[in-house]
């Protein structure tokens, strides 16, 4: 590829950006009030000055990170939990019948449902309580990380991690199976070498869509009670101060970050599943 393709296709990306923030420099010179809308020049400078402390609650970076913890925290403990158990409901047909009502139960209830019972449940345990810290940096770091908020989003990444992984499972052939197990394929070789392989694709995409949804769900557990930090924590404290250039640098954060680990996924995808293409 010689650089004429890269700058067009740079240009190609970056039109529609560059176009949303023209549209939206006009838009705040019209309304003149940046309780309505700020200029693209006032959200910049909270990205110019990421350490700078904000309304008394630290700075838009350490908040961020943060709030990454969280969502990772709670995004890995479903992976771990969802990906095993959902190839064990697709492999097995008997797990699949016993399983797939009782979760299926809980699948349409929306995360924010659980926080009453997730409150009563934890209250405002963190990892701090569980290690009895309390004090010193440890403590500080370990208290970031409460059970219910990693709770609201283990729940929100978790079906469709499952969903997809059990989708993956049953998608492989049974001729495939069948065939190795004649050639005298082990259990173990059938998992490792074709069952694990052809599901992959759909594991992985459930892996993506799940800490796209994690994402959504970070403001909403960090609304529950004991948070004083993250970044959906200073989105709702600066509405409630009329700082809509603060709010908009916080969703603007978020949608970064959750930008770059899709392009990961998306990177893995096309580098390792490449062969998928084919069979289309």
């Amino acid at each position: 590829m010689g650089l004429k393709d890269i700058l067009v296709r740079a240009g190609v990306y970056l039109l529609v950006p560059c176009l949303f923030l023209v549209f939206w420099d006009i838009m705040a010179r019209q309304l003149n009030n940046e309780v309505i809308l700020p200029g693209v020049g006032q959200v910049t400078e909270l990205f110019v000055r990421p350490t700078e402390s904000l309304i008394a609650m630290g700075s838009l970076a350490i908040n961020v990170a943060i709030s990454l913890v969280r969502v990772l925290a709670g995004y890995v403990l479903a992976v771990c939990v969802a990906v095993p158990l959902g190839i064990l409901m697709g492999y097995y047909g008997t797990a699949f019948r016993l399983l797939n009502g009782f979760v299926a139960l809980f699948r349409p209830i929306p995360p924010l449902a659980w926080v009453p019972l997730v409150l009563a449940w934890f209250g405002v345990a963190s990892l701090a309580t569980l290690f009895d810290v309390q004090k010193g940096s440890g403590y500080v770091y370990l208290n970031n990380l409460k059970f219910s908020m990693v709770f609201i989003i283990f729940i929100g990444a978790f079906y469709p991690i499952l969903t997809s992984t059990i989708h993956g499972v049953m998608s492989v052939r049974s001729t495939l199976l069948d065939s190795a197990r004649v050639l005298g394929a082990s259990e173990r070789d059938i998992f490792r070498k074709i069952l694990l392989p052809a599901s992959s694709p759909s594991i992985v995409n459930g892996m993506r869509i799940g800490l796209g949804v994690a994402w959504m769900c970070l403001v909403s557990a960090e609304m529950l009670p004991g948070s004083l930090s993250g970044v959906g924590y200073l989105i709702t404290h600066a509405y409630t101060l009329a700082r809509t250039d603060i709010v908009i640098a916080g969703m603007i954060s978020i949608g970064a970050i959750g930008a770059f680990l899709d392009l990961f996924f998306r990177i893995i995808e096309d580098r390792k599943f490449a062969w998928t293409r084919l069979t289309r």
